[in-house]
């Protein structure tokens, strides 16, 4: 259901900019006095455009809080799972009567772990 309402997300986002960008300039900014050369000689369409955006714009914003609350509320608790690794498997113990595989000669200290950063000499 997530993934349907991200498509449909994406199809809105995508007539949202097709809309925006059908409407003619008509200067001016934030403010509604143009002049009249500006003016759209079918504002019809002009207000079809406009309305158009205001719908698709609030509809925009809505799915985008309900995407939110939905990604916010999913029960997984990773985004990828694709790199994870399983864990190495562990040799088991040799028998109790058989020799070590990797003895160490009598003597000689055991080696040195060298899983972490190497001490300067």
């Amino acid at each position: 259901m997530f993934t349907f309402l991200l498509v449909v997300h994406a199809i809105i986002a995508a007539a949202l900019v097709t809309v925006i960008l059908m409407q003619r300039s008509e200067g001016g900014g934030l403010t509604s006095s143009g002049s009249p050369a500006g003016l759209m000689s079918a504002r019809g369409a002009a207000d079809f455009l406009t309305r158009t955006t205001a719908i698709l714009a609030t509809i925009f914003v809505l799915m985008s809080i309900a995407l939110a609350v939905l990604a916010a509320t999913r029960s997984t608790t990773s985004v990828d799972t694709s790199l994870q690794r399983s864990a190495p498997v562990q040799q088991q113990a040799p028998a109790a009567g058989a020799p070590p595989a990797a003895a160490q000669p009598q003597g000689q200290p055991a080696p040195a772990d060298n899983s972490g950063v190497p001490l300067a000499r």
